[in-house]
């Protein structure tokens, strides 16, 4: 048997993650085991959104954060690590300044990486493999600065796009109208005369509202299991979704604009339902340094 250690960090617009994977080749192959997983919400998005700057307090935050997570791969002995920036540090003016702060105080090195390369590491997670391959699926990966969609059949990528559709970019009103017509275009001409679609929901949003549909004994989340919850959780304020609904502060705010993007998506693609396997970008980014490390 050999085991090998590997880590993502995902630099998003609402939190920062680091996962690490144990990846381990015996006999009878290679499997891949999610060991550990550490979430810090420090919100990019919340100043790169409103002024495309982020500031000298909230880098000092990433920085340590970094420097927090530099020290924890090296505990696991993780052998090769990737960091990946999205929708906050692509809009922020100062992203190589951060770039650079961090590189030099952690010794990590960030990658600012483009929509596109986001869908393209959910490809390397072989999500699909699993899934019936006589039927459509769209994936969603709803963030606080952009919303990625990838559409598959049989499993093949057939259409891939990103829109500068999230949560914070919701709830500071910084989303036109026009990008909304944007999406509602591309969704239903790329989805049209896709029978039996079902979306595949990734990100932190998406999970907890299926962990909320399964507290009330819904198997699926059908379009109308997603728009009652959406009714519900926009009746609360925001310290009622915290202390009756046990829900995170970074996540009380981020959810109900959320819930709006993916009911939105799945009525302009008639989709069923929305699955949540609970896998995303950092664990494409894994499968993905596990190729490289086997090239080499």
């Amino acid at each position: 048997m050999n085991l090998l250690k590997f880590a993502a960090i995902d630099i998003g617009s609402n939190a920062i993650r680091l996962i690490i994977y144990h990846v381990v080749e015996d006999s009878r192959g290679v499997v891949f085991n999610k060991n550990e997983a550490y979430r810090v919400p420090i919100r990019l998005g919340n100043e790169s959104f409103d002024h495309q700057h982020i500031s000298h307090v909230t880098i000092l935050k990433l920085v340590d954060a970094m420097i927090a997570f530099e020290k924890l791969m090296k505990v696991h002995e993780v052998i090769a690590y990737r960091a990946c920036a999205t929708s906050a540090m692509r809009d922020a003016k100062n992203n190589q300044e951060i770039v650079k702060e961090v590189k030099e105080k952690s010794g990590i090195k960030i990658e600012v990486i483009s929509g596109q390369e986001e869908a393209d590491y959910i490809y390397e997670t072989h999500l699909f493999q699993s899934l019936a391959i006589d039927r459509p699926f769209l994936y969603m990966d709803v963030g606080g600065g952009s919303t990625e969609l990838t559409l598959y059949h049989r499993n093949v990528p057939e259409a891939s796009t990103s829109f500068k559709i999230g949560t914070i970019r919701l709830l500071q009103d910084k989303v036109s109208e026009e990008t909304w017509d944007e999406m509602k275009k591309w969704v239903k001409e790329k989805c049209k005369d896709k029978k039996k679609l079902e979306i595949i929901g990734s990100g932190g949003n998406i999970n907890q509202l299926s962990k909320l549909a399964g507290s009330r004994k819904k198997s699926e989340l059908t379009f109308e299991v997603m728009k009652d919850l959406y009714q519900d959780i926009k009746k609360l304020t925001y310290e009622e979704r915290i202390s009756e609904m046990g829900m995170k502060p970074d996540r009380a705010d981020v959810i109900v604009p959320a819930a709006e993007i993916f009911l939105n998506v799945m009525r302009w693609s008639d989709a069923e339902v929305i699955n949540a396997p609970k896998t995303g970008m950092g664990d494409g980014i894994i499968r993905k340094l596990y190729q490289e490390y086997k090239k080499r």
